[in-house]
């Protein structure tokens, strides 16, 4: 069984087509850290003695308190001014100025720590493709995950596409434990009550992140081939949509507190939704009504997803599952459109250019949030 898992620090890609892109940023002021490389930032005073110059300089310079006692011949012959009455006076006592003394002082140089930030995530592999693409926040925080030969069998696999929010925490784990989570499951059942085993396999990794006692969420959309059937599930506003013989058919419903059942829900257990910044929210915060995480809002945001199960068909042709970065600009039928001419009916199908080009196509219309998108290329697992 070979594994693909979308994590920040590590991507696990076996390749055929892998790349990560990534854009040299510099972090916060608040990281500052002495420079263990030796580089230091430049001063506009130049430099000194070889030294890294320093944007501080530091002079020391001695206060002027300096006694010095006349000998002898300055002050006359007397030996005890305080108990003589002679014309001698007592030790005549001189302030002098020293000399101006230049302590050296060692060059301080703090330099900001460069970090690598994730722009961009490249996958073409044989059955799927990713294109990930970080929009305006800091960093990226969307993950994927990818499992094919599941449990041995070429035509069983699993895939998913994880929005974060609050940071990209929630949605590595989903992306390393979800499938794990959801198999152990089907396997403790049997094969039987599908739905089910995908429900509790996305409590589970929900209840194991929140044990984590790390901030943030995550939106997710899944979809597990097993047997010829294709088990789609969502939590959040990622979504699915299958071109069936050119026809875009979406495979899932958004969960954003709009929704008029989701409404219903939320004032049933004491929360509300208002209409906060032209989006409809979660107690005046999370524009989504279920996913995995959001500990402080665990009251009303579910982790249970909702699954649709369908047998794959001859003209069940490919499948695209994305984040909201993308179906917020781009429509169902739109996507199908773009996406068919370079998946179905050519000489050599070109999956990933279909992900890219839909990505891109949201940008030029304005996302300016993290977009992923997969297509699954369900003859592959028929």
């Amino acid at each position: 069984m070979s594994c693909t898992v979308a994590v920040g620090n590590s991507p696990v890609f076996s390749p055929s087509r892998v790349s990560i892109f990534c854009k040299t940023t510099v972090s916060s002021p608040e990281s500052l850290a002495i420079n263990h490389h030796g580089s230091s930032l430049a001063s506009p005073c130049g430099s000194s003695g070889g030294r890294p110059s320093s944007p501080f300089r530091l002079r020391l310079q001695k206060s002027p308190s300096g006694l010095r006692v006349c000998n002898k011949e300055e002050c006359g012959s007397s030996t005890s001014g305080f108990n003589s009455s002679s014309s001698s006076s007592a030790a005549l006592l001189k302030r002098k100025r020293p000399a101006r003394i230049d302590i050296p002082v060692a060059s301080l140089s703090f330099a900001v720590p460069e970090t690598s930030v994730m722009e961009e995530m490249e996958v073409d592999r044989e059955g799927y493709s990713v294109y990930c693409k970080k929009g305006r926040r800091e960093a990226m925080e969307d993950r994927y995950s990818a499992v094919v030969d599941l449990q041995g069998d070429p035509k069983q696999a699993f895939f998913g596409v994880f929005d974060g929010h609050g940071g990209a925490k929630a949605a590595e784990f989903a992306a390393e434990n979800m499938e794990k989570n959801i198999m152990n499951e089907v396997t403790r059942r049997r094969g039987e009550e599908i739905v089910e085993a995908v429900k509790n396999g996305y409590l589970t990794t929900d209840s194991e992140f929140l044990k984590e006692d790390v901030r943030g969420g995550t939106c997710c959309v899944t979809a597990l081939i097993r047997k010829g059937d294709l088990i789609v599930s969502n939590a959040g506003d990622c979504r699915a949509v299958m071109s069936r013989g050119g026809v875009a058919e979406a495979l899932t419903s958004d969960h954003r507190p709009s929704r008029e059942d989701e409404k219903e829900r939320i004032e049933t257990q004491g929360g509300y939704v208002d209409f906060c910044h032209g989006v409809w929210r979660l107690q005046g915060s999370l524009a989504v009504s279920r996913g995995i995480g959001d500990r402080h809002l665990k009251e009303w945001v579910v982790a249970e997803p909702e699954t649709k199960i369908l047998k794959i068909k001859p003209e069940c042709e490919f499948l695209v599952l994305a984040s909201d970065g993308l179906w917020d600009k781009v429509t169902n039928q739109e996507a199908v459109d773009i996406a068919r001419p370079l998946c179905i009916d050519t000489v050599k199908p070109a999956p990933f250019s279909a992900c890219k080009k839909l990505a891109e196509l949201a940008v030029t219309r304005g996302s300016v949030d993290d977009i992923s998108v997969m297509i699954i290329q369900l003859e592959k697992f028929v």
